[in-house]
C-alpha cells in the first residue's frame, strides 16, 4: 500500500522559513513524481510545486517562485519543500502526492496522498 507522510509544518512568523518533508512507506519514491499541494480554509486545493522522478525537472506555482525549493533524496525515500520568506497567505494544510513518472496538474491522476501538515504563518 502506497503511503506518504508529511512533516515539518508548524507556526512561523512572517518572513520565516519551514522545511516540509514527504516520506514514503511501502514503496520506493524513485519511480514517482512528487507534487506538493496546499489547501487553505474555505479554498480549493492548489498545486505548489512538483519534482519529476529523476529530479531533473521542477515546477513551481507563481506564488512560490523564488521562495520555495523542492528537492528529493531517493536514498532516503523523501522529498522536501523548503519554504522561505513565508507570508500569511501561505497558511494552509500542505499535502504531498505521488504520480508515476512525471508531474501532472490534475489531482485525480496522483496515486497516493499524505494526510497533510498544517502551516500557519502569523505574528
Amino acid at each position: 500500500q502506497l503511503q506518504l507522510v508529511e512533516s515539518g509544518g508548524g507556526l512561523v512568523q512572517p518572513g520565516g522559513s519551514l522545511r516540509l518533508s514527504c516520506a514514503a512507506s511501502g514503496f520506493t519514491l524513485g519511480g514517482y513524481a512528487i507534487g506538493w499541494f496546499r489547501q487553505a480554509s474555505g479554498k480549493e486545493r492548489e498545486g505548489v510545486s512538483c519534482i519529476n522522478s529523476s529530479g531533473s525537472s521542477r515546477d513551481y506555482a507563481d506564488s512560490g517562485k523564488g521562495r520555495f525549493t523542492i528537492s528529493r533524496d531517493n536514498a532516503k525515500n523523501t522529498v522536501y519543500l523548503q519554504m522561505n520568506s513565508l507570508e500569511p497567505e501561505d497558511s494552509a494544510i500542505y499535502y504531498c502526492a505521488a504520480s508515476v513518472g512525471r508531474c501532472v496538474s490534475e489531482t485525480y491522476k496522483y496515486d497516493a496522498w499524505g494526510q497533510g501538515t498544517q502551516v500557519t504563518v502569523s505574528s
